[in-house]
């Protein structure tokens, strides 16, 4: 069972807010590896990557956010044995909305952010936060419960993305949205 991602955060009650503790975990895949950190601070926060192993550009990047880091994983989305990086965020608010920063290793040559589409205003109806982030079968899945008048209808709106090469950049391209 998938926790929604303010309880995630701490383990104090959820109707009372709480304090994020500093993120900091070594990820490995294939030869690379990231020590990913955050002061998870209110506010002002920051991503902090160290990477390792990358043939060109190992240097640390440091990249300013809002929200605490709750998350972070690696995948090999288009299956060249060179993973993706996934930091999950979270707003420690009542919606404990969620959002991830991605980057490609490059053939593990150097990190690259990839951009992710954001979905239509359509299809964001009912929404209200509890994202769950995942990749499945080379596939990104965005999912969260559906709302209506403040309470759960018991469905669920999935998004699932494909990554793919852009001029300057990867992207995250969305491919198909559900309803279930």
């Amino acid at each position: 069972m998938k926790l929604p991602l303010l309880a995630a955060l701490c383990t104090a009650t959820l109707v009372l807010p709480c304090a994020a503790k500093p993120f900091d975990q070594t990820l490995d895949g294939g030869g690379f590896s990231v020590r990913v950190t955050s002061p998870n601070k209110a506010g002002e926060n920051s991503v902090t990557l160290a990477p390792r192993g990358l043939k060109n550009v190992n240097d640390r990047l440091s990249v300013p956010t809002q929200n605490p880091v709750v998350r972070a994983f690696l995948a090999d989305m288009d299956g060249d044995n060179s993973p993706e990086l996934f930091v999950v965020l979270a707003n420690p608010g009542k919606e404990s909305s969620g959002e991830v920063l991605a980057w490609s290793t490059n053939g593990k040559k150097s990190l690259t952010p990839i951009v992710i589409e954001e979905p239509a205003k359509k299809d964001l109806a009912g929404y209200a936060g509890h994202d769950e982030f995942e990749v499945m079968e080379n596939t990104f899945v965005r999912r969260f419960p559906v709302y209506k008048n403040g309470a759960t209808t018991g469905g669920y709106r999935q998004f699932q993305y494909k990554l793919k090469p852009g001029e300057a950049t990867w992207k995250m391209k969305l491919v198909r949205v559900e309803s279930f």
